[in-house]
């Protein structure tokens, strides 16, 4: 008998044997908790969740109640049903605030949009989302086992705005829309100035403000480059741009770059 055979009989098999289980009102909390969670195991988390669910509307007040309002949310996020594992969570918040897995479910609530961040070429709602519950979790439960990871996809989320900012700033700059491409470049350095974008976004305000005349703009942008980035592409980029026209970096006149310069390089903040 070959393997696939053997395959679809034992899938036949599970199915009549759970079809041949009693009405789930007739069952118990931890009998429907039990085969919900081999739902789960089996690859089966819609079906799971829903089971999940049958737990708290047939035993609401029971701890096996409890278990599976979380676990709920949990198998709806791997289904990737994500606006249910919220629900899920978010009611599992209201009904015990103060439990030991409240960050658990604050973290599922975190990953359910996390996990919804597309390409920067796409809205980014769901990246705000994300990056203010992983805030929630970060303040709320610092000590908590989930802290750390938040604190990780915080700054992934925020390199995605950030990236975002850098994608639409490209295209301005390579049409020539100098003006529109550093109000976006000037957002990340301002803004996002933690993320990975940060040192192309300055070289681009370099390319910029040399391409408008604003010399002492772009010795501002390369000097800031250079105290922060100076081993990195980016600054070997802006330094061969200004040497071309007879120039340095330096903090040289007195508009917002300036202001950046004095709080980052000279820590001067007023």
């Amino acid at each position: 008998m070959t393997l696939v055979v053997l395959v679809a009989l034992a899938a036949f098999a599970t199915g009549c044997s759970r079809n041949k289980q009693p009405p789930v009102e007739s069952r118990s909390a931890q009998e429907i908790y039990l085969d919900a969670e081999a739902m789960l195991a089996g690859g089966e988390p819609r079906d799971a969740a829903a089971m999940f669910d049958e737990v708290e509307r047939l035993y609401p007040y029971s701890e096996w109640a409890k278990r599976a309002m979380l676990m709920s949310a949990y198998a709806y996020h791997e289904g990737s049903l994500y606006a249910e594992s919220r629900a899920a969570a978010d009611r599992y918040l209201a009904f015990f605030p103060a439990d030991a897995d409240a960050p658990y479910a604050q973290f599922l609530i975190a990953l359910s949009y996390y996990d919804q961040i597309v390409d920067i070429g796409r809205d980014q709602a769901n990246t705000f989302e994300a990056l203010q519950e992983m805030r929630d979790i970060i303040e709320r439960y610092p000590d908590s086992d989930f802290a750390a990871s938040a604190q990780m996809k915080f700054e992934l989320a925020l390199d995605h705005l950030a990236g975002k900012e850098m994608e639409v700033g490209r295209f301005y700059l390579g049409r020539g829309h100098y003006t529109a491409a550093i109000n976006r470049f000037r957002v990340v350095v301002e803004e996002y100035q933690t993320t990975t974008q940060t040192p192309e976004a300055l070289h681009r305000l370099v390319e910029a403000y040399l391409s408008l005349g604003l010399y002492a703009e772009a010795q501002t942008a390369a000097a800031i480059l250079g105290h922060n980035f100076q081993g990195s592409e980016w600054y070997a980029a802006s330094y061969a741009l200004l040497k071309g026209k007879g120039l340095r970096p330096a903090d040289v006149g007195d508009g917002w770059l300036n202001q950046t310069y004095r709080q980052v390089v000279l820590g001067k903040w007023r």
